[in-house]
């Protein structure tokens, strides 16, 4: 009080920015459940990691990492059994790249470009590209089974418009996607 004498100075405190909400998960199995959620908390680090790494190539890979990762999470929630098949995704791939991610972020904030910092750097910018087709290939992963029950089906199909006549034998399967 003899300092400052009544004195009041005001420091106005800026808001924190607005979280996205985590979409409530009830697959009906508790441990799945709360592994989802600890995905949504990785997406949500990885969105701020995003955010404050300045590199727009590392951003616009961070953006794709994202996404695949959202969509790996909401194909778990709708397929709960499928959850062991991301359980080192979970517990080691996301991790990693949330300390690598960090670890960039401290590096980029030093201002010096010594030899060190601009080598690890470098790595992690190549690693984060192999990072994301690693986490896309984990995607495709999960429809494995969901591809095979398809062929299945289609060869079955294919096989009774044969068997009834609907299908002349002379046809030849055409790929919609113009492979031979």
């Amino acid at each position: 009080s003899k300092i400052f004498r009544g004195a009041v100075t005001y420091v106005p405190i800026e808001p924190e920015p607005e979280q996205p909400e985590q979409p409530a998960v009830h697959t009906g199995d508790p441990e799945v459940d709360r592994m989802i959620a600890e995905g949504y908390a990785y997406l949500q680090q990885l969105r701020l990691a995003n955010d404050a790494i300045e590199d727009e190539t590392l951003s616009a890979e961070m953006d794709r990492m994202e996404e695949t990762c959202r969509k790996i999470f909401d194909f778990v929630a709708e397929n709960p059994k499928k959850s062991r098949q991301i359980h080192r995704f979970m517990q080691y791939y996301l991790p990693v790249t949330l300390k690598l991610l960090n670890s960039y972020y401290k590096l980029s904030r030093q201002g010096i470009e010594g030899e060190n910092i601009s080598t690890t750097m470098f790595h992690i910018e190549g690693m984060m590209h192999t990072i994301v087709i690693a986490f896309e290939k984990q995607l495709d992963a999960l429809f494995q089974d969901e591809a095979l029950d398809i062929s299945t089906d289609i060869t079955v199909l294919e096989g009774m418009l044969r068997q009834e006549g609907l299908l002349d034998e002379t046809e030849q399967k055409e790929d919609p996607h113009g492979r031979d």
